[in-house]
């Protein structure tokens, strides 16, 4: 019965998902082995160790995307398996106050043997799935009063915000960032007006504008302590403050200008070689635009517009609130770890840390989103057996 079941919903694989996913982790792998090698080489390591572990990964996440794509939607639902994946994303983001290990100044990961799981993804997850199951329950309880459209979303609001605010205190700014894109996104997919959406993109936008143009006239001082003060100084003065976080993104224009059209070759990047710290994670873009170039470059943000674009789709003309509402969160976590982790290398946007997905190295990362796509392929699997039912 489940070998007939399998069979029957292999039919429905939707490859505008499938395809690009397989060819971005391909990439991903490849550009994991050439922007790490020469790295490990000078520790005295194996030069393949980290395009192994991440071979790993996406095998893992291969077979996490296909059980998640052959499991009932429904399963998702239960209120016992959200209630269980709340307590222990919570537990993880308790822990890390006291015992997680700290990375690039956050202390964003727990330690696991050789391993190191960073629950700011999985959170990312459990947000969309959580929200997702609360709207659609709601969604015949929208009224057009802003005020109490605000007290029926008060409670997932307060769980979401707790999330929110024990990722940003790690600290996370980037994780945090894209936990209350996905909320907001999620809320306004429910159908409430736009304006109400408008206004608080305006505001938000307007801080932001007028706090960076604040932090452009403030006197530069060598004393800065804080890390992320100094991130953010770096981000608006690179090149005057080089020797306090500035080299990162100055090594990053340096990668980008060296590549131009068509790239130096693979395996060829200088600013892999001791120049841009940990250029296998964050700034693998930097590499991969000084190896094969912006033609490079642009097939991969191609490839991830080709997949948000699938997603939304589905997102935008399925009839159930709730595969919308997952679409839509979905697709938000991937557009914006993409939209930070390019700007960031840029210099358009300040550098959180944020990882390109399905490119990146990082283990937490391509599983949540592996899991995430599983969610999607198996939403549009269940939309074409809909319409397969209702023309025969």
């Amino acid at each position: 019965m489940w070998k007939k079941f399998q069979k029957s919903k292999i039919q429905y694989l939707d490859y505008w998902l499938l395809i690009p996913y397989i060819v971005l982790c391909a990439f991903g792998a490849l550009m994991v082995y050439s922007a790490s090698s020469d790295l490990m080489s000078i520790r005295g390591m194996q030069p393949d160790a980290y395009f192994t572990k991440q071979l790993v990964f996406i095998v893992l996440g291969f077979v996490l995307m296909m059980f998640t794509y052959f499991l009932k939607l429904t399963v998702l639902r239960n209120r016992f398996i959200l209630f269980g994946a709340t307590f222990i994303i919570f537990l993880g983001l308790l822990f890390l106050l006291g015992f997680g290990r700290t990375i690039n100044g956050a202390a964003a990961w727990i330690p696991i043997g050789p391993l190191s799981i960073q629950p700011s993804e999985f959170a990312k997850l459990l947000i969309v799935l959580y929200l997702a199951n609360m709207l659609a329950h709601k969604e015949n309880d929208l009224t057009e009063g802003m005020v109490d459209n605000l007290k029926l979303f008060f409670k997932p609001v307060l769980l979401v915000a707790g999330i929110i605010f024990l990722v940003l205190i790690q600290p996370d700014l980037g994780g945090a960032s894209i936990l209350a894109a996905v909320m907001i996104v999620m809320f306004f997919g429910t159908g409430m007006s736009y304006w109400y959406g408008f206004s608080a993109i305006t505001l938000v936008t307007g801080a932001v504008t007028l706090l960076s143009n604040v932090l452009r006239h403030v006197r530069i001082s060598t004393k800065v302590t804080s890390y992320k003060l100094n991130r953010i100084l770096a981000f608006l003065h690179p090149f005057k403050l080089e020797n306090m976080g500035g080299s990162q993104l100055v090594n990053s224009y340096y990668a980008i200008n060296n590549g131009r059209w068509f790239g130096l070759g693979l395996g060829n990047s200088i600013q892999k070689r001791g120049y841009l710290p940990e250029p296998y994670t964050d700034f693998i873009l930097s590499i991969t635009t000084e190896e094969l170039g912006v033609i490079g470059t642009l097939v991969i943000l191609g490839l991830l517009f080709v997949l948000l674009a699938r997603i939304f789709y589905l997102g935008i003309h399925t009839d159930k609130m709730y595969y919308t509402l997952l679409c839509y969160g979905i697709g938000t976590i991937i557009f914006v770890q993409t939209l930070f982790n390019v700007g960031g290398l840029l210099g358009i946007l300040p550098i959180t840390g944020v990882t390109l997905p399905f490119i990146s190295y990082g283990g937490s990362s391509m599983l949540v989103l592996a899991i995430a796509l599983g969610i999607v392929l198996n939403i549009s699997a269940q939309e074409k057996k809909a319409k397969t039912a209702t023309t025969s």
